[in-house]
């Protein structure tokens, strides 16, 4: 005769704890892909904010003709972002560059203009 222990039925428990763990994986992996997706931007955003801040201190000094905040909107656009604030102060120019991802503004600022000289 067959002995029976005192928990009856637990055939399938296994398959249930699988189809939790299973779900939780899923439900990790749906949060933390667009974290990094936005880190991603954050990174490609702040190069664009740079190039933006070079184009238009090389136009504030002179060696790029133009105006430097449009120069700086043309290269940022190039780079799907768009220039929130754009700053010049002699021959140098600080911008704060945006983009919109999953309906969140990013944004990255840069200072760029003639190195400081040393006074000695």
């Amino acid at each position: 005769m067959r002995k029976t222990s005192g928990v009856r039925g637990e055939s399938g428990a296994g398959t249930i704890l699988m189809v939790g763990l299973v779900a939780t994986i899923l439900v990790l992996t749906a949060l933390v892909i667009p974290l990094y997706w936005a880190l991603s931007v954050r990174h490609a955003l702040a190069g664009a904010a740079d190039a933006a801040a070079l184009a238009a201190a090389d136009t504030a000094s002179g060696l790029v003709p133009g105006y430097p905040c449009d120069n700086a909107e043309r290269l940022a656009a190039a780079n799907d972002a768009h220039i929130e604030e754009c700053a010049v102060d002699g021959r140098i120019v600080t911008v704060t560059a945006s983009r919109r991802i999953l309906g969140i503004l990013v944004t990255a600022s840069a200072t760029a203009g003639p190195p400081p000289t040393r006074a000695d």
